[in-house]
């Protein structure tokens, strides 16, 4: 493996632009993957950008993901309040994983407040909108050079 990274979206990610614009900002999901691309194209990073709706999808995304990626950037959306099995998937990857969430989660309705997937990951980003994606990258290429630990 030689710096390859994966950013795994959960559902409703592919309507950035379109919904919620108050919490999400208005910044499209092509637009946010370009941006991506080409942040991790500067640090030299092999990037994949993942998108499902579907939980079981996102689960072998993440299963298939520790045999090809050094780290992994994560905004799991609403199954980050709800799937275990995001989780146990996430536990297994054994590399380090940020946590992302476009908009803060604490200040947001009560049951957003429990993330099942923070005390399997290595850090979290959240409440910085979509620049929160590129701090993300930059962080995740310190520690898979073992300069941010």
């Amino acid at each position: 493996m030689n710096n390859k990274i994966i950013i795994i979206n959960g559902p409703n990610l592919n309507l950035l632009g379109e919904r919620e614009q108050s919490q999400y900002g208005s910044i499209t999901f092509e637009n946010l993957k370009e941006k991506c691309l080409k942040k991790a194209n500067e640090l030299k990073l092999d990037m994949e950008f993942y998108q499902s709706n579907v939980e079981g999808d996102i689960v072998n995304k993440i299963q298939e993901a520790r045999n090809e990626f050094d780290g992994m950037i994560i905004n799991a959306a609403g199954y980050t309040h709800t799937s275990v099995a995001i989780r146990d998937s996430l536990d297994i990857f054994k590399k380090p994983i940020i946590e992302l969430h476009i908009s803060n989660i604490y200040k947001r309705e009560e049951f957003r407040h429990k993330s099942l997937i923070s005390n399997v990951v290595t850090g979290g980003i959240f409440g910085l909108g979509s620049e929160g994606y590129i701090l993300a990258i930059i962080s995740l290429e310190k520690m898979i050079k073992n300069e941010n630990r």
